[in-house]
């Protein structure tokens, strides 16, 4: 890695890392697969396998979640004083920061992410989490109420804890994911079992390296890696009451279906194909540089990524240019290369789907402007694609691609926001959406008609520990972040006191 941000002592460190035998964390044990199963991960950058991961399956998560089980009723996290639990919180905070260099050379390798992207943003985003949500272990509480039934009474709400957690996340910003769930049901007081994505294990392994170290009391923190089976396992375990899931929308399907067995609390952020909004008085500067890397960065691999974007005809042709030309610019190669901008596709099978969707597109009539074609050579890249002539009923204009594709879309008429909010909506996902324009009342009235869970308005930034997250539509369940993302891991008895 000739890079000079990645010294050798760094590379030694996470080699060393890499090398070891990456067990199971139950009980507060490392511990191999019951099978003695393991599985190999490899860098999406050369295709080469970097480690060889134990294969946890359903006997070990009814292990974990036995463990879990027991450290929340019997144990003492669920009955830590509040002020306790935020300190635990805040030393994992402390120890991920300590380590971010680490952290972000792991991602870097696993998922492929750019070193400097994984370090500010990942890392950044999982220490940003823990401490934001150390806060509410101090601040969830009841409240008091007046009933209007005869009598005199002392009514009161308590806001408990929900039990045992099961926390399945996905590939593709696989620390931050992870950690913004554990630090909510850390807060909150439930104990966790946790299945990250057999595709990117390893920054999470390190995690609970950190949290054995810490001391946090056996059971309270579980990992189980494995495949999908593992998580299936872990979305029908009857010993669990919350199942937070990040991932795709047909997967997202069949957690609801598992749940029903005990009708546990289900949690779910899902896919998404995000709409952008470029009106005629828009800063093309700003906007366009916040359009191209709303869809390139990460390699397109983001559940917001803004991979439809309407433009008023008036700028169509400058801003199609102005984000083609950025495509050109944009530097794709390993996220340890200096300078690498996008990094590669996730898998060989990922690479392959974001091709066939754009062969789908250039067959359905779409124009390729730039890019449409995976990079000769080792690893999974493929170039940053911008299409047009793209309508409604193509799969490019309708389905996630999670790739570094965008369709762009001309409209004509500025005032009819109610056909523009049409547009925008047409597609069965709700999660976010983007408004460029110096009109402010435009950009209020047209976000209200957007069915989106967040709404960007004259701004790349979208996402904080402090606001909900989360989608309408098949974007998801519930938000996650801010108050409600706590809250989420909490059940509310009320109390009647008759005086």
């Amino acid at each position: 890695m000739d890079n000079p941000m990645i010294s050798n002592d760094l590379q030694q460190r996470v080699g060393a890392f890499l090398k070891q035998s990456h067990g199971l964390y139950i009980d507060g044990r490392w511990m191999p697969a019951q099978s003695g199963e393991t599985f190999t991960t490899e860098n999406p950058a050369t295709g080469e396998t970097i480690a060889r991961i134990s294969a946890g399956a359903e006997a070990d998560i009814d292990l974990a979640v036995s463990a879990a089980r027991k450290a929340f009723e019997r144990g003492p996290w669920s009955s830590m004083p509040p002020a306790a639990r935020a300190r635990m919180i805040e030393k994992l905070a402390d120890a991920i920061e300590a380590h971010a260099e680490d952290f972000a050379l792991i991602e870097s390798i696993d998922n492929g992410m750019p070193f400097m992207s994984a370090r500010m943003f990942n890392v950044g985003g999982a220490v940003g989490a823990l401490r934001y949500n150390a806060g509410w272990a101090t601040r969830l509480g009841g409240e008091t109420s007046s009933p209007s039934i005869p009598g005199e009474w002392h009514a009161y709400t308590l806001r408990e804890p929900l039990g045992v957690a099961g926390l399945i996340v996905a590939w593709n910003m696989p620390l931050a994911m992870a950690v913004s769930k554990l630090a909510a049901a850390l807060a909150a007081g439930c104990t966790v079992v946790l299945k990250p994505a057999e595709l990117t294990s390893l920054s999470m392994v390190r995690v609970l390296q950190l949290i054995d170290a810490l001391g946090f009391p056996p059971g309270v923190v579980n990992l189980v890696t494995g495949t999908g089976a593992a998580g299936a396992a872990l979305a029908a375990h009857p010993g669990v009451d919350k199942i937070s899931f990040t991932g795709s929308t047909a997967v997202g399907k069949s957690i609801v279906t598992a749940a029903t067995g005990n009708l546990k609390r289900v949690t779910l952020e899902l896919g998404g194909k995000s709409p952008g909004f470029i009106f005629g008085d828009a800063l093309l500067g700003p906007a366009i540089e916040a359009s191209a890397r709303s869809i390139f960065s990460n390699a397109g691999q983001t559940c917001v990524a803004g991979s439809r974007l309407f433009v008023h005809t008036s700028v169509f042709d400058q801003v199609v240019e102005g984000i083609a030309e950025r495509a050109r610019q944009f530097k794709v190669g390993a996220g340890t290369t200096p300078g690498t901008e996008i990094g590669p596709l996730i898998s060989r099978r990922q690479r392959e789907r974001v091709t066939g969707y754009i062969d789908s597109g250039r067959e359905e009539g779409a124009e390729v402007i730039v890019g449409g074609a995976a990079l000769d050579g080792d690893g999974y890249f493929i170039q940053p694609t911008v299409l047009t002539r793209t309508v409604p009923a193509m799969r490019v204009m309708r389905e996630e691609i999670f790739g570094p594709v965008l369709c762009v879309v001309p409209f004509g008429d500025e005032n009819d926001l109610d056909s523009l909010a049409d547009q925008g909506n047409d597609t069965p996902y709700g999660l976010s959406a983007s408004i460029w324009t110096r009109d402010i009342s435009v950009a209020h009235r047209l976000a209200r008609r957007l069915k989106a869970g967040t709404v960007r308005i004259n701004t790349a930034v979208g996402m904080d520990s402090s606001m909900p997250f989360g989608g309408y539509k098949q974007s998801g369940w519930g938000r996650e972040n801010g108050r409600s993302g706590v809250e989420a891991y909490t059940e509310i008895k009320s109390v009647f006191v008759g005086l």
